[in-house]
């Protein structure tokens, strides 16, 4: 009887753990280079990293290539939606938005699952919802956010202008209530929280104890909602990713960034998961987090969405990074670096028709034996195209790149 009990209660154990829900949040806190994170030390955003990870990553997609991005806001909130680039998504600034909807966001794909997966949208800025997600639009897929608190922006008779753009510190305190008050509440599968004022701070005075002291208050904030999934945790059955970014950096004196200087590009992930290690491989970029939450939800990507995206997945298995094409005569040789020897195949397409709604037919040009980093394309057994895609795909994640002639 005891060793029945005892196998029991073993029974029950792995139920349970394997049991858990698993959900995730993330959080943008906007235009915080990553030297001023690493020397603040905000305890919020470490004590994360001390459950999972810390690195430096990157935007701004690649200098001087076809998909070099600007280091803008509005971009970098698309790059991390889509794990996509520029050239892919086109969103451009921060104004006359008019994101390519097919190039699915991570909202869109939770809510394409054959699940019922509930969302949650935490933003100062209405435009993240009604844009750059495309909530309600045909062309998103009717995609809906069950969980929202925005529109602060426009209440000017709540959040009346207060010197120093303050009045957009008051929206993300709303912000970060309401996002800690709905994760304890509902629970939602998929949030995303967004932090503004730090980017005002950096604008208004640049580097100094200003712009320091409003990213220790939103570490504050995000306090706030790490609370609310430490509540979840100890009284529900689940087990939930944060992952803390930002979406850019900033120019030397602090005051700006839109361009491609090192500390505009550079900036950093939190999160509290244990991770792989294209992590600290020095490639990690603001796309990996869209695949990598994907995988963390076990969410099922379409191919042929999954093979538009940029990123690499973070946690599971990634077994190949930083592919690259380099051309010679009528020839393209790929080469990649890797994690593992793990088997790759290279696949080509001649068309970009996804780019506007279609589908691209891909050819399997190459089964490779594990621990191949390169692969010789002979463009002439191609159909004729002044245009390629590259996809090589491993057991643990795929590699994608464009290629002009």
């Amino acid at each position: 009887m005891r060793r029945c009990a005892i196998v029991l209660l073993a029974v029950m154990c792995c139920v349970t753990f394997w049991g858990r829900t698993k959900k995730a949040v993330y959080v943008i806190i906007d235009g915080v280079p990553a030297d001023q994170i690493e020397r603040l030390h905000p305890p919020t955003i470490f004590d994360i990293a001390s459950e999972g990870a810390y690195a430096r990553a990157y935007t701004g997609g690649e200098i001087g290539a076809y998909s070099e991005t600007p280091t803008i806001s509005a971009i970098g909130y698309t790059n991390l939606l889509t794990s996509t680039w520029l050239n892919k998504h086109n969103v451009d600034g921060n104004s006359n938005l008019n994101p390519n909807y097919n190039y699915w966001t991570i909202f869109r794909i939770a809510k394409e699952q054959g699940r019922d997966v509930k969302t949650g949208l935490y933003s100062s800025w209405t435009d993240n919802r009604t844009v750059l997600i495309g909530e309600g639009k045909e062309e998103t897929g009717n995609v809906v956010i069950d969980y929202v608190a925005d529109g602060f922006d426009l209440d000017t008779v709540n959040f009346p202008h207060r010197e120093k753009e303050l009045h957009v510190f008051d929206y993300d305190e709303q912000v970060s209530k309401s996002a800690a008050e709905s994760i304890m509440r509902d629970g939602p599968d998929l949030s995303w929280v967004y932090l503004w004022y730090t980017d005002d701070a950096g604008h208004i005075e640049g580097n100094g104890e200003f712009f320091d002291e409003y990213v220790y208050k939103a570490d504050d904030q995000i306090a706030r909602v790490w609370e609310a999934v430490k509540y979840r945790e100890a009284n529900y059955d689940e087990e939930w990713m944060v992952v803390v970014t930002t979406d850019h950096g900033r120019t030397e004196n602090g005051h700006g960034h839109g361009r491609q200087s090192e500390r505009e590009r550079t900036t950093w992930i939190s999160t509290n998961v244990g991770v792989n290690s294209h992590f600290t491989d020095g490639t990690l970029a603001i796309v990996d987090i869209a695949p990598s939450i994907s995988r963390y939800l076990g969410f099922e990507v379409p191919q042929d969405v999954l093979w538009e995206q940029d990123g690499i997945p973070f946690v599971g298995n990634a077994d190949i990074y930083d592919l690259k094409t380099m051309p010679y005569d009528d020839c393209v040789e790929l080469s990649w670096k890797k994690h593992s020897d793990a088997p790759v195949t290279i696949y080509a397409a001649v068309t970009n028709d996804f780019n506007k709604g279609g589908r691209d037919s891909y050819v399997k040009i190459a089964e490779l034996k594990g621990g191949a980093d390169g692969y010789k394309v002979d463009l002439n057994s191609l159909p004729d195209s002044k245009f390629y895609k590259f996809v090589a795909v491993s057991s643990g994640n795929h590699l994608t790149r464009w290629f002009k002639r």
